[in-house]
């Protein structure tokens, strides 16, 4: 299984988006599914630390820590 972008296997990011076609014939081109990785792997990270601000706001903290990353992951892996 090769690995794209951050980590996105090209299977998955293929799957996911035949998920959503409405025509089962459309096809995606290899780039097309490496661009979509790297898309998908901005999008978490930049949720993760929205997430991670936002825990550490909650908690009166000045500087995000792993600690808030700790607290927001189990949520997060279950949203996506």
């Amino acid at each position: 299984m090769e690995a794209t972008g951050g980590g996105f296997r090209k299977e998955l990011v293929s799957k996911l988006l035949q998920m959503h076609f409405t025509d089962s014939k459309t096809k995606v081109s290899g780039d097309a599914l490496r661009l979509m990785a790297e898309l998908l792997t901005i999008f978490v990270v930049a949720e993760a630390a929205i997430r991670s601000v936002r825990q550490a706001q909650a908690e009166d903290l000045a500087l995000v820590d792993v600690d808030q990353l700790e607290k927001v992951l189990p949520q997060l892996l279950l949203d996506f």
